[in-house]
């Protein structure tokens, strides 16, 4: 007789058999005791939850002959049940719309839809991966779906439901199957090996539990692939041995000298790991399984339900976890992550890598954002540096000598400066120059301390305008050395006001009292 594989031998038969889906088992066997069966169902789902298992028990528990009504316990052993088991059911019509897509399949479907059934309750139709069918399909179904014989009922299963036109999902009551968690897949295994009569150890179960990635289906294969290996007992390292898993001991030992900064012995786990025959992606994808696993055992503890973990390994975990803090976790897992897809399509992977695990190890050389912000808050507030004021050095290095010794002499210090211009600020002086040199105030200024420095100036301004020789002015550092050539008495009187105006020791003058010029008056 041919092998039966796992997945299909332990095909569950009944509402209660089912495992992980206990909320939509409950909602139809309600809907069955109610007599509120509706006429088109739609089961969505990752790959392995159960869809079509339970379409088939929802079939039976309609079609059962060894009750005189639809009930909630199909006895699996009528003609219906049994042909409804292996699929060849002459009422109950499983049809795959990857390989049965077309508008013509669906106009067959609808030609028989009108007859009865030959000895079941119900003519039901059971359309796997119906997302495949075409929007031509779809929409030639559709008013039979919306309005069809009381005696047909249709269950639809699919994996991408998005992929389904909204106005067939809207004519069916759609059961959103979740995903299997790893204990009660772990549990379903167990079970399984004892009917079997295999012996295994404790430690195999719940990682092998954890590789399905919430499909039963998958685990129920990875299991077959195990028992076919003929080592008894199972044990974990089957799992690295026969599946290409990583070294969990390894892998823990990686993460250790990441937590300790040791960056030969993180580099030498490396080496360990891509030696054996792992690949760089997988030695990322166990870092990240592996660090979620200790941010959730710093965050909430080593005995949260959240961990699915064996006793050992919640110790070891806890252990490792004070290695680091939750925002080192959550950094190397989102940088893994990125990692992951880098490497990939790197010819350079492993470079990659061995850098990445590097930057984790060696993270005391990386500040980060505490340690900054405790850094700024301890400092002192006189080490901010501020921009220093120009200096008036600078300023009067491009002015004749009479001028730099005058303005020197009159304006004091530095603080003697900010106060003299905060007063012509307040109060604004506006001056007006004539030819000679004299300047008029055409408002009375306050009594200021720099009434000596501007008596200077003007005596200087008409020394100037007197035609005592004009001086070469010092060039600033980042100025060409320019000389300025003395005053020309036969120019006209354009000439010389613009002369005054343009003169360096008048916009020196300007300057220092933030003046402007209002008028120049000429002698007549």
């Amino acid at each position: 007789m041919a092998y039966t594989v796992l997945a299909r031998k332990y095909r569950s038969q009944t509402f209660d058999d089912v495992v992980g889906q206990d909320p939509i088992a409950q909602t139809l066997k309600n809907a069955i005791k109610t007599g509120r069966v509706a006429h088109a169902y739609l089961f969505t789902g990752t790959r392995g939850v159960g869809k079509t298992t339970m379409a088939r028990i929802l079939a039976k528990s309609l079609n059962c002959l060894a009750a005189d009504a639809p009930t909630i316990q199909p006895c699996c052993k009528c003609e219906s049940c049994v042909a409804i088991n292996a699929g060849d059911d002459i009422d109950v019509i499983e049809i795959d719309g990857a390989s049965n897509r077309g508008i013509d399949n669906i106009r067959e479907l609808r030609q028989n839809v009108i007859y009865r059934p030959a000895r079941c309750r119900f003519k039901i139709y059971i359309i796997d991966e119906v997302h495949m069918l075409t929007t031509e399909s779809f929409n030639a179904l559709l008013k039979t779906l919306e309005e069809p014989p009381s005696h047909v009922k249709f269950i639809f299963a699919t994996t991408e439901p998005n992929k389904v036109i909204l106005t067939i999902q809207s004519r069916c009551q759609r059961f959103d199957f979740n995903n299997i968690t790893a204990p009660k897949i772990a549990g379903q295994l167990k079970s399984i090996l004892k009917q079997e009569k295999i012996k295994y150890e404790e430690d195999l179960v719940l990682p092998l539990a954890k590789m399905a990635n919430g499909s039963m289906r998958d685990a129920l294969s990875l299991l077959d692939r195990l028992i076919s290996t003929g080592t008894e007992p199972l044990s974990a390292s089957l799992l690295e041995e026969f599946l290409g898993c990583p070294n969990s001991e390894k892998i823990w030992n990686l993460i250790a000298e990441i937590g300790s900064s040791n960056a030969a012995g993180t580099l030498a786990a490396v080496e360990d790991l891509i030696s054996g025959g792992v690949s760089e992606v997988q030695i990322v994808d166990s870092l990240i399984e592996y660090m979620r696993d200790l941010m959730v055992a710093k965050s909430a503890g080593a005995e949260t339900e959240l961990l699915v973990l064996t006793a050992q390994q919640r110790k070891r975990a806890g252990e490792l976890a004070e290695k680091f803090d939750v925002a080192a976790l959550i950094y190397n897992i989102t940088a893994l992550e990125k990692l992951r897809w880098t490497i990939k399509n790197s010819d350079t992977a492993r470079a990659l890598l061995e850098a990445s695990l590097l930057r984790f190890a060696l993270s005391e050389h990386f500040l980060n954002v505490d340690q900054l912000l405790s850094q700024l808050q301890a400092s002192p507030a006189g080490t901010i540096k501020k921009k220093e004021p120009m200096d008036e050095r600078f300023i009067l290095r491009s002015s004749p000598p009479q001028v730099r010794a005058a303005t020197e002499n009159g304006r004091g210090t530095m603080d003697d400066r900010r106060v003299t211009k905060g007063e012509h600020q307040a109060s604004p002086v506006r001056r007006s120059f004539s030819e000679d040199g004299s300047i008029e105030n055409q408002e009375k200024p306050q009594t200021t301390n720099s009434e000596h420095r501007e008596s200077s100036i003007e005596n200087l301004v008409s020394a100037e305008q007197a035609g005592a020789g004009q001086e070469k002015a010092e060039p600033v550092a980042s100025e060409q050395k320019q000389a300025q050539p003395a005053p020309n008495r036969l120019k006209t009187s354009s000439q010389r006001k613009n002369e005054l105006i343009n003169h360096p020791a008048v916009k020196t003058v300007l300057m220092g009292l933030d003046a402007t010029i209002c008028g120049v008056e000429e002698d007549k």
